[in-house]
């Protein structure tokens, strides 16, 4: 095992178009942007990253990337601390825990590098691979890209797909219709509202996405609305789940949430609920409150990890983050049979920022950026 300290951090943005303008219940987009960091320590860099405004940039040159120097390269937790300690003026949801998210992940991966293993081995796995969904269906798809979006998903063997609702919500039951008769009756429906109904809209489409099959509501109200969420999961048939979460941005989050009986499955995200760190006490707050727990998005942040947690159900595989990622990352491998299986032939994370492919993109208010 090498002794190391960690001696120098590093982080960049990258603005990548989508494919076409993206929409769901709530917002409209025409890019994503990723948050990268590399952290050096004992002759090796780990790399981590988030998905946020470019602005996290500044928050790690400006605050982390100080506190984090120098400290032992083993020691996670303390860095981990470290970090939060110093965004304290700040406030730390939002921005500064993306940044704190991207940097922690880059430590996990150093340290597993540094120790010779992945990053599940490290962990301690209990599964073999994590169970996946196929994510997007946005909402200004027209039926026919909806249905070829959702059916390709369950002709590569994934089991479940989600697709988005609430933009134009006198639509959403057709579309549902619709894309319950493309995946077939075998393939598990999920629906996403991103926050976009009031309650008694949600609660009347919980009746009929029911009877469609829908197996999974998220955000039906908004996630701040912890009384609507506890009203509908209350009160929507058995078997539709309702599920919220993804902007959870530290553990007190999650704790209110499961506290107020919000959620059959709660969903937490690496790249914003301060890191792998962060992810690991999402999942012991879950077992404590006996919920399971769902990864959302950026699968090969949270490929190794989902196979170290014991409440986990299922890793988003986000379009967005899926296509970005396979350009992007030297390692990445797509689900085999609806299950991401963690490379264990590489150290860490297993994948690696591609400087060459993602120089393109770079975010042009950058003040310093990667160095190949």
């Amino acid at each position: 095992m090498r002794q190391a300290i960690v001696e120098r951090v590093e982080a960049a943005a990258y603005r990548v178009p989508t494919e076409r303008e993206e929409e769901d219940g709530t917002a409209r987009w025409s890019a994503t942007t990723q948050l990268a960091v590399h952290v050096s320590g004992g002759g090796l860099r780990g790399f981590g990253y988030s998905y946020c405004s470019p602005a996290a940039v500044t928050v790690i040159e400006d605050q982390l990337a100080h506190a984090v120097k120098g400290l032992d390269a083993l020691a996670v937790g303390a860095a981990w601390q470290a970090m939060s300690r110093e965004v304290r003026n700040v406030g730390r949801p939002g921005i500064a825990a993306t940044a704190i998210s991207a940097v922690d992940a880059a430590l996990w991966d150093l340290k597993a590098k540094l120790v010779g293993l992945p990053l599940v081995k490290l962990l301690g796995a209990v599964r073999r691979g994590a169970p996946v969904y196929g994510s997007g269906g946005f909402t200004n798809l027209s039926l026919e890209q909806l249905e070829a979006q959702l059916r390709g998903w369950a002709q590569q063997g994934i089991p479940s797909v989600k697709m988005k609702i609430g933009a134009r919500p006198s639509e959403d039951l057709s579309r549902v219709r619709a894309a319950r008769e493309a995946i077939g009756p075998q393939c598990r429906l999920m629906v996403d509202a991103n926050g976009a109904y009031t309650r008694k809209q949600a609660l009347a489409q919980a009746e009929a996405f029911a009877e469609l099959g829908v197996c999974w509501f998220e955000e039906p109200v908004s996630s701040d609305d912890l009384a609507g969420l506890h009203l509908l999961r209350e009160r929507a048939p058995a078997g539709l789940d309702i599920a919220a979460g993804e902007y959870g941005y530290d553990p007190p989050y999650f704790r209110r949430m499961l506290e107020a009986g919000a959620v059959d499955v709660l969903q937490a995200d690496a790249t914003r609920c301060l890191g792998i760190t962060g992810f690991l006490e999402a999942a012991a707050l879950c077992e404590a409150f006996h919920v399971p727990l769902s990864a959302h998005t950026a699968p090969s942040l949270h490929r190794h990890v989902a196979c170290a947690v014991r409440p986990l159900v299922h890793v988003e595989y986000f379009h967005d983050h899926a296509r970005l990622e396979e350009a992007l990352f030297e390692g990445f491998t797509p689900p085999r049979e609806g299950l991401l299986v963690p490379d264990l032939k590489r150290p860490g994370l297993g994948v690696e920022l591609n400087l060459e492919a993602a120089r393109p993109y770079l975010w042009k208010g950058a003040r310093h950026g990667h160095q190949p």
